[in-house]
């Protein structure tokens, strides 16, 4: 079967199917499907027919997404649809494609319709529209999830393998766990929003729900990239995935941190996940959650709010009756909000950002439950600011604190309920949560979405260079794992292999504050092989990494064992002195487990 992206692509390079069968199949799977919640509003089947046909003229080598169906949020403008955000009495047409559908149709996918989503993106639920609510096609009682309600259920009945959300306070997160698909919240700045309604401009991002971890990230490589119309765009170049690594440390919640309101199996099913997690490797680090409570709060109770009443102020004042009733509640009071509210809530919020800068300077990622628990329409209907208060506990906090997201599936409860966790790293860290997140989806077993597809085996990720990419090898603290290793993942490197030198060197503890190895080139075959670390960076992030070098390090050319020679970290014989000869351990990594046991 072609289900998720990269087996539609393959299928259509090979001439197995076509674009245009695979277009025609998405609308046929619509109808059949029969919930006239799950769009607003669906392209003409024979324009999109069309536009599949059309690209059978360019090369398919060349677009990742070839000829692969894709729904968008209806927050988000494609052009010949109208962007309602789920509220007829803002709709309007939109000149041309936002930047994140135009980059999509660039890499070859196929726009099919406009998503259902909470008003105005307004929800964390999925019930708060007037185009009804989509059914979860996982359990019919429960919530879809919102607010990227209709884009999640899209996913996951098969209707599409690729669709588009927004995620402002977890509204591309809670809906993938509700599903069982994967979410893929990026960093700040990495798509553009031009084209895209605001919730909070400052926070908003593009979302992404796909089938499996590595069809999120082939989309996000297309549309991630600069983009002079959006003032919130950044330059931050997308690395590529790699390995999983040796030495992966994960923060957790210290004990009695975490809460699940009452709910067992979702703490049941976030243990079970953490086990997974130690028997794949990682090593679990508690951490303080207070503070990102804290941040989390001021997201509703703080000035934020005041940036969704400026996207429909005009609205509220001339038919405030077009407004759902809870969003138009949540909405308001953003009106009431002055500046020295702001003021204060921002300089609260930037030492909140500290302190959860110095949380992850000891762990690669936190994990975390993407909810603490799920429930049904009827609930929400009843009580719906509260319970969806409570879905956003490990959302909430996301943006405000610039970090990037994926959410993953974990378990199937034994009320066939969906569980997920959510892995959450600093900004600029997209490709290192999706190199370890796609192993634990693939170890979990489960079955992709609600069709109970079998996931494929992992694809084999390349260690070759890309593009401008420069290799570079290195010994110590900058190897996975270790104190340094941070600074790579913030350039955008990516681990290659693990390997060692020719046995050419020998290594030496310097005498240096933070402690550092230093690595010289003796005669041929006289030295040690010693274990490296082969990263990848771009041009431009491996002069930014080499400027920054202190001495008595320096970069040159090391020979490894296979004859490359690569660039890497080497000191010279005048700066050894009377430094340790530690070549007997083969590598800093054993020399530094060796003192710690000391």
């Amino acid at each position: 079967m072609t289900e998720t992206i990269a087996e539609i692509v393959a299928a259509h390079r090979a001439g197995a199917m076509t674009p245009a069968q695979t277009v025609a199949r998405a609308y046929q799977r619509i109808r059949d499907h029969n919930d006239p919640a799950v769009f607003i509003s669906l392209r003409e089947e024979k324009d999109a027919v069309a536009e599949a046909e059309a690209l059978a003229k360019k090369d398919p080598a060349q677009l990742p997404l070839f000829g692969v169906p894709v729904a968008v949020k209806d927050n988000i403008d494609a052009a010949g649809l109208a962007t309602t955000a789920a509220c007829p009495a803002f709709s309007y047409m939109p000149a041309h494609d936002s930047t994140a559908v135009a980059r999509l149709r660039a890499a070859g996918a196929i726009v099919i319709g406009k998503t259902n989503l909470d008003q105005f993106a307004t929800g964390l639920v999925g019930v708060r529209s007037p185009y009804g609510i989509p059914g979860n096609p996982m359990r019919g009682d429960l919530i879809p999830g919102g607010s990227s309600s209709g884009s999640a259920v899209a996913v996951s009945a098969g209707l599409v393998p690729l669709a588009l959300g927004t995620d402002t306070a977890g509204s591309g997160r809670v809906p993938a766990m509700l599903n069982n698909i994967v979410g893929l919240k990026p960093s700040l700045g990495l798509i553009s929003t031009s084209g895209v309604v605001p919730a909070c401009r400052t926070l908003d991002c593009v979302s992404i729900f796909a089938l499996n971890v590595d069809d999120a990230m082939t989309a996000l490589a297309a549309m991630a990239a600069p983009d002079a119309a959006d003032p919130y765009s950044r330059n931050r170049p997308l690395a590529q995935m790699t390995g999983f690594p040796a030495k992966l440390r994960l923060g957790v919640p210290r004990d009695g941190q975490l809460i699940f309101f009452g709910d067992r199996a979702s703490e049941q099913a976030y243990d079970d996940a953490l086990q997974r997690w130690t028997s794949l490797g990682a090593s679990l680090v508690g951490f303080d959650l207070e503070p990102f409570y804290e941040t989390a709060r001021l997201l509703y109770e703080g000035p934020w709010v005041a940036e969704r009443y400026l996207v429909i102020r005009d609205l509220l004042a001339s038919a405030p009756e077009a407004i759902h009733p809870v969003t138009r509640e949540i909405t308001i009071a953003g009106a009431r909000l002055s500046a020295a509210d702001t003021f204060a809530a921002l300089y609260r919020l930037q030492a909140l950002r500290k302190v959860a800068d110095r949380a992850f300077e000891n762990i690669d990622a936190l994990v975390l439950p993407t909810a603490p628990t799920a429930y049904s329409t009827a609930q929400v209907l009843a009580n719906p600011v509260e319970l969806n208060s409570r879905l956003g506990t490990y959302t909430n906090f996301v943006n405000l604190l610039d970090l990037c997201g994926l959410a993953l599936p974990a378990a199937i409860r034994p009320d066939d309920i969906p569980f997920g966790i959510t892995l959450l790293a600093p900004a600029g860290q997209d490709a290192q949560l999706a190199s370890i997140g796609r192993v634990f989806h693939a170890d979990t077993g489960l079955a992709m979405g609600a069709r109970s597809l079998a996931q494929p085996p992992l694809a084999t990720l390349s260690t070759k260079l890309n593009g401008d990419e420069i290799a570079i090898a290195v010994v110590g603290a900058h190897l996975s794992g270790m104190a340094l290793n941070g600074e790579l993942k913030a350039l955008g490197g990516r681990l290659l292999e693990a390997t060692t030198t020719a046995p050419d060197y020998k290594l030496y503890a310097l005498s240096t504050t933070p402690p550092k190895p230093g690595m010289l080139r003796v005669a041929a075959g006289t030295g040690t092989p010693i274990a490296v670390e082969l990263w990848a960076l771009s041009a431009a992030s491996f002069g930014k990494f080499v400027a920054a070098i202190p001495p008595p390090l320096s970069i040159g050319t090391v020979r490894l064992a296979d004859g490359r020679g690569i660039k890497g970290f080497l000191v010279e014989a005048v700066d050894v002195g009377a430094a340790r000869d530690i070549s007997a351990f083969g590598g800093w990594r054993a020399f530094m487990a060796e003192k710690a046991a000391l």
